[in-house]
């Protein structure tokens, strides 16, 4: 088996991770703008799924042995 072919995407790499980090970061600058009662009523929870979203991605991929 050559190299090349035993070469594994990374978690970094990955485009739906990518996006996810940029959906993140651009949910943060969201809330920030957000008015006090609305970032402790449902600001709170937007941040807690959007934010999910990478870790369940990051979780899922740590699921795989490679070797």
């Amino acid at each position: 088996m050559s190299p090349e072919s035993s070469k594994y995407i990374t978690l970094n790499e990955l485009e739906v991770y990518k996006l996810s980090r940029a959906l993140s970061f651009s949910a943060w600058e969201i809330y920030q703008l957000l008015d006090k009662d609305i970032k402790w009523g449902i600001g709170q929870q937007f941040i807690r799924s959007v934010d999910s979203i990478g870790a369940n991605i990051a979780e899922g991929y740590g699921r795989f042995q490679f070797g």
